[in-house]
C-alpha cells in the first residue's frame, strides 16, 4: 500500500477533513483488494472479523454518519454491515455474493458523496436528525468522529494483513 498522506496546505478545515477522509478511504480498500479472494474472506484474528467485512463496515459506517445522521436521508440499509451472529450477538457480515471490487467501488461512491457534503456545508451545521446520538452532532464532530474509525480500522486491517503474510 502506498502512503500518501495528504500534505498541508490543501485550504480549509473542510478541505482538510475530506483529503483525509479520502486517504484513509484508499488505504483500507487498497489493503483489500490487495489480498487474495480467500484472505479476503479469512479471519486470523480473535474478533472473527474478516479484511471484506470490515470493508462492508467502513462503507456503511460513513454513509450512516454523513447521508443518514448528518443529511438525514433515508439509507436503504443503514445497518447493512452488521448480522445477528449464531449465539445471538451482532457482528459485521458479508454477503455470499458480495466482492471487494464491489465494495470497493460502493464505498468510493460514498466518499464521492461525502466530499459533495463538506464542499456544500459549514463544518458548525448541525446533522438533520439524532438517529441514536443524544443530541444532533455538528460536520465538525461527524467529520473527527468518522476519521478516528478509519484511523482505528486502518491498524486493524495492517495487524490482519501482516498476519496474512502481506
Amino acid at each position: 500500500m502506498k502512503d500518501d498522506e495528504p500534505r498541508p496546505g490543501l485550504g480549509d478545515e473542510a478541505a482538510h477533513h475530506a483529503a483525509y477522509l479520502d486517504f484513509y478511504r484508499r488505504q483500507v480498500s487498497d489493503g483489500v483488494l490487495e489480498m487474495s479472494a480467500e484472505e479476503q474472506r479469512h479471519t486470523r484474528l480473535a474478533s472473527g472479523w474478516t479484511p471484506l467485512e470490515l470493508l462492508s463496515h467502513v462503507l456503511h459506517m460513513e454513509q450512516r454518519w454523513f447521508v443518514w445522521r448528518f443529511l438525514g436521508e433515508d439509507v436503504a440499509e443503514p445497518a447493512g454491515d452488521w448480522a445477528q451472529g449464531r449465539m445471538g450477538e451482532t457482528r459485521w457480515s458479508v454477503p455470499d455474493d458480495a466482492g471487494a471490487e464491489d465494495l470497493a467501488a460502493r464505498l468510493r461512491s460514498v466518499g464521492e458523496r461525502t466530499t459533495r457534503v463538506l464542499a456544500e456545508h459549514d463544518l458548525d451545521e448541525r446533522a438533520a436528525t439524532e438517529r441514536g446520538v443524544d443530541d444532533p452532532v455538528d460536520l465538525r464532530w461527524t467529520c473527527f468522529h468518522v476519521l478516528q474509525e478509519y484511523a482505528r480500522h486502518a491498524g486493524h486491517l495492517d495487524i490482519a494483513r501482516e498476519l496474512a503474510g502481506y
